[in-house]
């Protein structure tokens, strides 16, 4: 078999000799994206070219459009298999062997065999094998399934992913082609229910297709890829000995010295950038120990950041002892392709006078990158005498000694050949002499001034001082001249040489000072994280890295500062000089500063939790007396009325005032119990039993105060992970809060849905909802944000509602708008373990139990003439024969029509005999209230 696989069609050859095959992978950013699709398509252009194409695995998941692409091409049968009591089928890897296609198409890449459903434990292996027989596969893969992302993909869409391939097994794929698609057409494919069932849509959109993690993996897919097509690209160099730059993308580097040519500079550099697509733009300024250039400006360099900032590039700052060499430097770090530099700002006689530039010297070092010269309305007008990092250059020491000795002569020449002797008397002679003294000092300092003042003093008495021709001086006053002219000369150089002293000192504080003027700026625009300070360090002075430690290790190349109590600030690179590690300390401190700071926020946050607590007490105290006034004040005056001895009541008036009494005393439990519940969950007090759970077991007691409730189909929602009576409470919290916002006429809906592992249980209302900046305060305790009555609790229901959720581990409860109007709660819980679930040995939440319970309660609501919903859980576990020894209030009430009815009795009579025998709680918080069934029959007997 030969030939690629963007060529005609492929013919086997014969011989004993069989290539391997050709892996071909379409990787995609998330499920739905075309991956499938595009596979099955190349496979029809395959096939209709002449190759043979087979089909050992594809999944459809029910799409139309993809098993359309199906027509046409020979499916390899699956081969079916059993685990722990459940039937799958998987790739007959055998039967595709046998029949040995040129092209195999096998989805699903990272999947993993069913147990003993083949004879490798992941499909990935079994590609291998059809590899290793020579047969090319076209398989398909999502980025999340990748080992080197799987964590990553985790922490942006929180699903865990447990099938992954390893990245080398994808890598040496020979062909990897990515499957793109926006994520608002992903989102739209979804909504038109393209990609999975309608039941699933909205949970899908609201969470693992959200917007946000959409654009995140995709933003994964291209960069791994792109990842992968630079490592090609780099292998087709090596194999074919390319060793030039070859710029594949482009990053231009714009030096600034601070000057007012840097706007000049940046704007330039921009428009190199955008001529290339992806072009980056980054901005480096070079600061000295002793600054930058004479003409450096802080200001300028500000604005230019803001500019540079502004035109999408990024500003950085260096230190470097030789401007040039750091430069090349940087821009070889950041694989700069292109470097922009201006003219420089010195003259030619300064040019003349101190060699080479820094720009001619960037020439020389660039190498590979180009250098752009740029010529600006500042060039050729800098000053005479650039500072220096050192007081004088080495050619200005090499200068400046000649100068001394040479100088003096040529004046000598030039006076004396100019016939200036005549016309000039000696104090005019030996104010000259003092000049090129002092120019001499300019030059070469000190010992450069001294040497040429002992020359100018040997000059002007040997050519210029009666006898001429002879060292010797007749006239006292010629001796005291002399004299005098040669300790003014070294007066003057002394004073030139402190002032060049001084400059230094000075450029090197106005360095410090931008250096940490730029730091500053750093921080106040939001970078102050540790993290950044620590890179802002590293790239600062050049070195090859820092890090924050404990203890400062050794070696050579380790320099290390404290940085704040038992931290130190290590940077490994290049020796710092004594002048860089001054500025050095300072960067330290604002790292133990930062350091400091996340201390102090890590003790903030311990003590919110105490200064939330005050809050709440401090609401409670405010909003408790009126709720609990209002039950205490009813139930009071119900009960009043009863034992007063001043009225007769008839039986239906004495039922009433029960009811009123029961309620009120009911309301006051249940503001009691949620006060108590808040206060454990806050305290960390709150015991759990979490077990396989399902909603049609807590269904019945958390609506049984709540009728008007439409319930969806939930017999296919599998069990979740929870505590039944905390879920019972949440429930019921939930649908109390949407009746009471839903208007006149509309009922509460609850539906429920399964995505990544957990299932989504969504209560509806259809009241005005709340706006998005309200949400946050939903799930405060005491906050009454409804639309309808403010006075009928004390807000705790949410806030209750969501500690509860979160307590159960993996549970979240989050607010939505219901499209057409309303706000719809979504509790989110995970699946209960599988083991708990799967055939052999049912465990509570089995499914063998679960159809028990479906048909028992279908029978005890056909008995009691209820609908199936109204069906409290006590009524499927108990035994019928109205023995039991207690039983729930609302499978009591739920009787009260069947028994009056049987017994020829009034309803509200029958319901305040239930009232009557309805028991407190006897285990606390999980408790529940009963009533006695005995002697409720008792009670019942006596009223016939």
């Amino acid at each position: 078999m030969s030939g690629a696989w963007t060529g005609g069609a492929e013919v086997r050859t014969g011989g004993d000799d069989v290539r391997p095959g050709r892996l071909k992978v379409y990787l995609g950013a998330a499920p739905g994206v075309g991956k499938t699709y595009r596979m099955l398509d190349e496979a029809r252009r395959r096939a209709a070219r002449g190759a043979d194409v087979v089909v050992g695995f594809v999944e459809c998941h029910g799409r139309p459009g993809t098993e359309a692409m199906l027509d046409g091409l020979e499916v390899v049968e699956r081969a079916p298999c059993s685990y722990r009591g459940a039937e799958f089928t998987e790739m007959d890897l055998v039967a595709v062997l046998a029949r040995r296609p040129q092209v195999a198409i096998v989805d699903e890449f990272a999947h993993s065999n069913v147990p003993g459903g083949g004879r490798n434990p992941k499909r990935r292996q079994d590609v291998e094998e059809l590899l290793a027989a020579g047969i090319d596969v076209i398989s398909a893969l999502n980025i999340q399934h990748l080992e080197s992302l799987n964590d990553v993909v985790e922490k942006i869409t929180r699903v865990p992913q447990h099938e992954t391939v390893p990245d080398e097994v994808v890598r040496k794929a020979h062909q990897i082609e990515l499957v793109d698609m926006p994520p608002e057409g992903l989102r739209r494919r979804m909504a038109h229910g393209n990609i999975y069932a309608p039941a699933k849509v909205d949970a899908a959109l609201a969470n693992y297709f959200r917007p946000g993690n959409l654009t995140a993996l995709r933003q994964l897919a291209l960069l791994w890829v792109a990842d992968r097509v630079d490592e090609a690209l780099q292998s087709y160099r090596i194999e074919h000995g390319i060793g030039g730059v070859w710029e594949t993308r482009e990053r231009v580097v714009v030096a600034l010295t601070g000057g007012p040519e840097g706007d000049t500079l940046i704007r330039r550099a921009a428009r190199i950038a955008d001529r290339s697509a992806g072009g980056d733009l980054l901005a480096v300024h070079v600061t000295r120990s002793d600054g930058l250039a004479a003409g450096s400006s802080h200001a300028s360099l500000v604005r230019q950041r803001r500019l540079i900032e502004d035109l999408g590039g990024s500003y950085h700052s260096v230190v470097g002892d030789d401007v040039a060499t750091a430069l090349v430097e940087f821009a070889r770090a950041e694989n700069a392709t292109q470097l922009v530099l201006g003219t420089s700002r010195r003259g030619r006689l300064e040019r003349f006078v101190t060699g080479r530039g820094t720009g001619e010297t960037v020439v020389a070092l660039s190498g590979d990158i180009d250098v752009h010269t740029v010529r600006h309305e500042r060039a050729g007008r800098g000053t005479l005498l650039p500072s220096r990092r050192r007081t004088l250059s080495n050619a200005r020491r090499i200068a400046g000694p000649v100068a001394g000795l040479l100088l003096p002569v040529a004046l000598t020449l030039l006076l004396d050949l100019g016939a200036a002797r005549d016309r000039l008397n000696l104090t005019s002679e030996a104010l000259l002499f003092l000049l090129a003294v002092v120019g001499v000092a300019c030059i070469g300092g000190v010992a450069s001034a001294v040497i040429a003042s002992v020359t100018a003093s040997l000059l002007l008495n040997y050519w210029f001082i009666p006898p001429v021709g002879r060292f010797t001086l007749n006239d006292p006053n010629a001796l005291l001249a002399l004299a005098v002219f040669a300790v003014v000369a070294a007066i003057v150089a002394a004073v030139v040489d402190r002032s060049l002293r001084l400059s230094r000192r000075s450029a090197r504080a106005t360095a410090e000072a931008e250096t940490m003027s730029s730091l500053a700026g750093t921080i106040v625009r939001g970078g102050a994280t540790i993290p950044a300070l620590v890179e802002r360090t590293r790239e600062t002075f050049g070195m090859d890295s820092a890090e924050l430690v404990d203890e400062p290790p050794g070696g050579d190349d380790v320099t290390a500062v404290p940085a704040g109590p038992g931290a130190f600030l290590v940077l490994r690179g290049r020796p710092l000089p004594s002048s860089e590690r001054r500025v050095l300390a300072a960067f330290a401190a604002h790292v133990g500063a930062a350091v400091e700071r996340a201390r102090l926020a890590e003790a903030a946050a311990e003590v919110e939790p105490v200064k939330a607590a005050d809050r709440m007490r401090t609401a409670l105290l405010r909003a408790v007396g009126h709720d609990l006034r209002t039950p205490l004040a009813a139930g009071w005056a119900a009960v009043s009325s009863l034992r007063s001895r001043d009225v007769e009541f008839s039986d239906e008036d004495r039922g009433e005032l029960l009811a009123t009494a029961d309620e009120s005393m009911a309301k006051l439990n249940r503001l009691v119990e949620n006060l108590l519940d808040l206060s454990r969950l806050q305290a960390g007090a709150l015991a759990l039993n979490r077990r396989a759970t399902t909603f049609e077991e807590i269904l019945p007691v958390a609506l049984a105060d709540t009728p008007e409730v439409e319930v969806g189909d939930l017999e296919e929602v599998p069990a979740v992970l929870a505590d039944p009576p905390l879920l019972e409470r949440v429930v019921a919290n939930l649908v109390s809060n949407a009746a009471r916002h839903s208007p006149a006429g509309h009922k509460v809906l609850l539906t429920a849905s399964t995505h990544a592992g957990r299932v989504e249980l969504r209560v509806v209302d259809r009241g005005p909802g709340l706006p998005p900046t309200d949400r946050d305060r939903l799930f405060e305790p005491f906050q009454r944000l409804g639309d309808t009555d403010n006075t009928t609790g004390l807000g705790l229901g949410l806030a209750l509602s969501r500690g509860l959720t979160e307590a159960m581990d993996g549970g979240t409860l989050t607010p939505e708008d219901t499209p057409g109007g309303g706000l719809t709660m979504v509790l989110s819980l995970p699946f209960a373990e599988r083991a708990e679930h799967r055939g052999g040995a049912q465990s509570v939440g089995g499914r063998r139990l679960v159809r028990a319970v479906r048909i028992r309660r279908a029978a005890v609501a056909a008995f009691d003439g209820v609908p199936p919903a109204s069906v409290p859980a006590d009524a499927v576990t108990a035994s019928g024969s109205g023995l039991d020894p207690a039983i729930s209030p609302a499978y009591a009430y739920e009787q009260v029509d069947r028994v009056a009815k049987a017994r020829h009795l009034a309803p509200a009579k029958l319901r305040t005999l239930v009232a009557h025998h309805v028991q407190g709680r006897v285990l606390g918080f999980l408790g529940q209230r009963s009533v006695n069934v005995v002697e409720l029959n008792h009670a019942l007997a006596d009223l016939m």
